[in-house]
């Protein structure tokens, strides 16, 4: 049986469209490609959980999550338990640029490898595993620059 959690992301996009990932190691799914984010606090809506997990993850603290651009439901193990993840996953414009350095320790304890910014067709070229699967059709669905008043929500 697994536990129901509930969790946030946020796909931060550059203003030429590229996407910030990070590289995560999983003991159940393997490594994979995924936006910051991660489970909500008891009280946390989905968009203060996104939000506190960007600045945990990355050190930005003036990015703010906009519209919502998808949601998802998956399973994996987390801490050796096996979860059911409901995910809500926003979508913010953000400068292209590093997390900050003190945030490498919440990179070590996540088993957060490494990290990069996508390009629309680096995403869609890409052999390597992405969370949600549906990240680069979902993503180019979306027109630049789009943060907000996106109407277009769906399953990811």
């Amino acid at each position: 049986m697994r536990i129901p959690r509930q969790a946030a992301r946020v796909a931060v996009l550059d203003p030429d469209g590229a996407v910030f990932l990070f590289r995560y190691d999983n003991e159940e799914v393997g490594v994979h490609w995924a936006m910051p984010g991660g489970g909500l606090e008891p009280g946390e809506t989905p968009q203060e959980g996104a939000l506190r997990e960007l600045r945990e993850e990355t050190g930005w603290t003036d990015l703010e999550p906009g519209a919502l651009l998808c949601t998802w439901e998956h399973d994996f193990t987390r801490a050796g338990v096996p979860v059911r993840q409901h995910e809500h996953i926003y979508l913010a414009d953000g400068p292209r640029r590093e997390p900050a350095d003190h945030v490498a320790a919440a990179h070590a304890e996540d088993k957060i490898l490494s990290w990069r910014w996508w390009t629309p067709r680096e995403l869609a070229d890409s052999p390597d595993a992405l969370w949600p699967p549906d990240l680069p059709a979902l993503l180019s669905a979306r027109a630049p620059g789009q943060t907000s008043g996106f109407t277009d929500i769906s399953r990811c």
